[in-house]
């Protein structure tokens, strides 16, 4: 549930990352220590209760930003305006774990998926030469193939390899994954459709990968946290944005969302709260309150703000509270709820609190969930719709759990994706201050006008080198409509697929082809099916395939299906080369299956019939032993017992 230069200086630090994603980082520098071990909460699905959080503190000399760096980011604070790089946001918090932009690296460029962390603060992608990483959504990065690409020579401010040549880094999770590899500079691209124009920055360049960075889909880590190496860092240091960037996660079942690399201005009706630098190394913010159906919690504000405080994390999936709060905001949410009923959790191995009962539509669900508000430092408030603290039951139609819990004994307090979805939320850097702005992040551009007040773009990057002659093209300003609105849901996603297969081995690489694409789609093999497959001479095949949803249910979630569709139409799917250059195309949706009145109720009339037949029974049997009774109580004389006739007297 889902981890995670205008820089010659490498700072090196220790992160303690807690847990669907990522969860709450401490960052704590050791100056020639490479190694970085994070403790985060599995990916969704996953344990999502106990949030660990750092062991020890920064040492005095920690500063992720030293004096100089600090001195110059004051000295460019300037109203002039900056361009912004406009970026897409893919996948879906929930559903995989993590939200994913586009990134190209190189020259020519490259094409990566990277995960949006906030708490990261080194962006990675495969190296071309590493043996030991997971297959992912795109290629490897190939140093050799880019005409700009420089390694990060060693120097006394960097962990170096054996051979003393390039500066390297290492990345250490507690669910047993890691990522290490050499340090880089290079082009980055944010698309043409973003005003920032190409520019150098410090990445990670990845030989060895374990565990979910190994299996995960995403190619890599987009750091947006505070540090040297962040790539938000990097620009600011360059000048070339404004010290600020932007998120807007979507709302359930649609995904997808927005950000901006660089300051914008701010919509009249923003909600802010002060983020304070020095608190901690986190993104946190001053939440004092916290109202359920327009009632206070009887909380001491003090509550939230144990250790750490309360952080913003992009990368966690979920939201972790104290103790004393999160029983006290679980109870008034069971106060307020009429006409639903308490069922038991999608994972049996956790005791999730889920309801059955509200219905389908998302846009209906405050009729029966009350709203939220949490209130900030200055008494600024934020409404929260039921979408920002349930997740939908992934076994129960129309059935919804709490995406709060309880953070353990840990006294922080974690906001993770649940609580930001479509809001917009604007990460101040320069101001120190957070701001939230509940919206439609699906049309976010349109509302902002960002595109109509674009500043002039910046100039080229320095040391000479032409930023890129190509620079592909970035998914469109809004989302794509891969779905009609008004689907909420999906009975099957069809879709061809041109590949090359052995004529003598068409069956059994059919059968492997199934598996192949299940993998590829995240999906059950038992949801893949072959509808037909037709030669088109030679070795070359078009296959038709379907995706179903999960026996026994009729349909997929919105989201689920957008999740499978954008890998289909974004080349996220990857064969191995014995396919050919096999191309997907033609995908379509289709709606549930009409069942009859039989299929939609048999169960139900069979329980029916069952009730009849034994109400019959019963009733047989209690007739039987009535009349049964009822023969055995005659008592009968014996023929000589009869008594003789008297005679008749005489009148």
């Amino acid at each position: 549930m889902p981890r995670f230069t205008a820089l010659l200086i490498w700072s090196v630090f220790v992160l303690f990352h807690y847990p669907p994603s990522l969860s709450l980082r401490y960052v704590s520098a050791l100056k020639n220590d490479s190694t970085t071990v994070i403790i985060r909460p599995p990916r969704a699905g996953s344990n999502r209760h106990t949030m660990f959080l750092p062991l020890f503190p920064s040492p005095p000399n920690s500063s992720r930003i030293s004096g100089d760096v600090a001195s110059r980011r004051h000295l460019q604070k300037s109203d002039a305006p900056r361009p912004n790089a406009r970026m897409a946001l893919h996948d879906d918090l929930l559903l995989n774990g993590y939200y994913t932009t586009r990134l190209w690296i190189g020259s020519p460029p490259q094409r990566f998926a990277l995960i949006v962390d906030t708490g990261s603060t080194v962006t990675y992608v495969p190296c071309a030469t590493c043996e030991q990483c997971g297959k992912h959504q795109d290629p490897k990065f190939d140093p050799e193939s880019s005409t700009s690409y420089k390694p990060v020579e060693c120097n006394i401010d960097c962990t170096c390899d054996n051979n003393k040549e390039q500066c390297i880094y290492e990345r250490q999770y507690a669910e047993m994954s890691s990522s290490s590899g050499v340090l880089g500079e290079d082009i980055i691209s944010f698309g043409n459709q973003s005003d920032l124009q190409p520019q150098r920055a410090v990445f990670g360049c990845e030989n060895r990968e374990t565990g979910d960075l190994y299996s995960q889909h995403a190619d890599g880590i987009m750091g947006l946290g505070r540090g040297d190496l962040s790539i938000v860092d990097q620009l600011v240091d360059g000048g070339v944005i404004s010290d600020s960037f932007s998120l807007c996660y979507g709302g359930m079942d649609v995904g997808g969302g927005a950000m901006v690399l660089g300051g914008i201005s701010p919509p009249e009706d923003m909600v802010y709260t002060h983020s304070d630098p020095v608190r901690s190394p986190y993104y946190n913010i001053e939440l004092k309150e916290l109202h359920v159906a327009g009632k206070r919690l009887p909380l001491n504000p003090s509550v939230f703000d144990g250790k750490h405080g309360t952080v913003l994390d992009s990368g966690t999936t979920y939201a972790y509270l104290p103790e004393a709060a999160f029983e006290a905001f679980k109870h008034a949410i069971l106060k307020e709820l009429e006409g639903v009923h308490m069922i038991k959790g999608p994972d049996p191995s956790y005791n999730d609190i889920c309801f059955s009962g509200a219905g389908s539509d998302v846009s209906q669900l405050s009729k029966t969930f009350p709203s939220v508000d949490m209130v900030f430092g200055k008494g600024q408030k934020l409404s929260l719709s039921p979408e920002n603290y349930l997740f939908r039951h992934s076994r129960v139609t129309g059935a919804y759990c709490l995406g709060i819990f309880q953070n353990g004994k840990d006294p922080t307090t974690l906001l993770g994706g649940i609580i930001v979805r479509n809001t917009f939320v604007m990460y101040d850097r320069e101001h120190e201050k957070i701001g939230f702005w509940k919206t439609n992040c699906s049309d976010i551009w349109e509302k902002l006008h960002i595109a109509e007040n674009a500043p002039p773009q910046a100039s080229p990057p320095s040391d000479g080198i032409s930023p890129t002659a190509e620079i592909p093209s970035l998914p469109p300003t809004s989302l794509p409509q891969y779905i009609p609105q008004g689907e909420t849901e999906i009975g099957s996603i069809t879709f061809s697929m041109s590949v090359s297969l052995n004529q003598t081995k068409v069956k059994s690489q059919i059968s492997e082809l199934s598996w192949l694409i299940s993998q590829e789609l995240h999906v059950n093999s038992s949801q893949v099916h072959i509808l037909d497959f037709t030669s088109n001479g030679s070795n070359n095949y078009v296959t038709k395939w379907s995706i179903t949803p999960p026996k026994p249910a009729n349909s997929m979630s919105k989201a689920t299906a957008l999740s499978i569709i954008s890998r289909i139409s974004e080349g996220g799917v990857r064969l191995p080369d014995s396919y050919g250059n096999y191309q997907l195309s033609d995908w379509n949706i289709q709606p549930p299956t009409k069942r009859s009145w039989w299929e939609k109720n048999y169960l139900v009339a069979v329980l029916v019939s069952i009730l009849a037949l034994a109400i019959g029974l019963s009733t047989f049997g209690t007739w039987w032993l009535f009349r049964f009774r009822q023969q055995s109580g005659l008592q009968y004389k014996p023929v000589d017992s009869v008594v003789p006739e008297q005679e008749l007297q005489p009148l």
